[in-house]
């Protein structure tokens, strides 16, 4: 089953499997930012009115309003943080 972003709670972890829409500009963005395929990320944290969310990908943070961050398709992998020091603490 395909997550998004919404559906991941703060210090959950997900792999990107792909991506939604037809918007091949903001995808190729999303790739410039490092969120290809095959990468996991962590939800840090989530704004109080639920926009924009924060993640966390490659070992740096990233904010990204919900609708751009509902373009991945994710597949849940272990709850918490992959690496050393994550914002999720």
């Amino acid at each position: 089953m395909d997550l998004k972003v919404k559906d991941l709670r703060p210090g959950e972890s997900a792999e990107i499997i792909g991506y939604d829409g037809k918007d091949a500009v903001y995808r190729g963005k999303l790739l410039s930012m490092g969120l290809t395929r095959g990468t996991p990320l962590t939800l840090c944290k989530v704004a109080p009115l639920g926009d924009p969310v924060e993640i966390e990908v490659r070992g740096f943070k990233l904010s990204l309003r919900k609708d751009e961050a509902d373009i991945l398709k994710l597949r849940r992998k272990n709850s918490g943080c992959s690496t050393k020091g994550c914002c999720c603490r």
